[in-house]
């Protein structure tokens, strides 16, 4: 069985999510609002199950949004330093480039350089876009929603890492040195194209 078919359950219940959620959006029948909540719950119960999930922390995660359903935005930066990347240390022991959620108040630019500071203690200038990445195309495992993923290369103004709620260290690694990755976060297919578009000025953005 292949990957897309193994994860054919997923799409089905995301779709049924989406349809659900707009028509919850949109109907101003009460009685189609109970249709629609009523697919919405179908969608949650298939995650649950194939997930082994409670149905309440699904409901939690993949059916808390109002208004029209589109893709959620991550930030990553791309921080060089003699060939090197820069990577910051989880609390789980794994490894990724800083970065995080878009939040509601920030511009992708403003946001990478608010993620950089927040977890590797660095102030930064965001130079260019690297990439734009549907999520579920590049990562493991597959989200029950769609992220489109933005790497930014940056550059170092000034700073030191501290320890904070989110990472407890950092470092700099070659691509053939690389620490245990948080896959989830970035593969090192992704860390390898950073790499690739640091080196080249003429680089072309990748996107999905």
């Amino acid at each position: 069985m292949d990957k897309q078919q193994k994860y054919q359950w997923l799409e089905w219940a995301k779709e049924l999510q989406f349809i659900a959620q707009a028509g919850l959006t949109y109907t101003r029948d009460p009685f189609d609002e109970e249709r629609f909540a009523r697919i919405r719950e179908i969608a949650a119960e298939m995650m649950s199950m194939q997930s082994g999930l409670p149905l309440e922390q699904v409901k939690d995660l993949f059916c808390n949004e109002t208004g029209f359903q589109t893709p959620k935005l991550d930030t990553r930066a791309a921080i060089f330093k003699d060939n090197k990347i820069l990577l910051v240390k989880e609390n789980n022991g794994t490894w990724s480039m800083p970065g995080g959620w878009v939040d509601v108040l920030e511009t992708v630019k403003s946001n990478t350089v608010k993620e950089v500071k927040e977890e590797a203690g660095l102030d930064v200038d965001a130079v260019r876009v690297i990439a734009l990445h549907d999520r579920n195309l590049h990562n493991q495992p597959p989200y029950a929603y769609n992220v489109c993923k933005v790497f930014v290369l940056c550059e170092v103004k000034g700073g030191n890492f501290q320890v904070n709620i989110e990472t407890v260290g950092s470092g700099y690694f070659g691509l053939d040195e690389l620490p245990p990755l948080a896959e989830e976060k970035n593969s090192y297919q992704q860390i390898e194209m950073c790499f690739t578009a640091y080196s080249d000025k003429n680089w072309q953005v990748e996107f999905d």
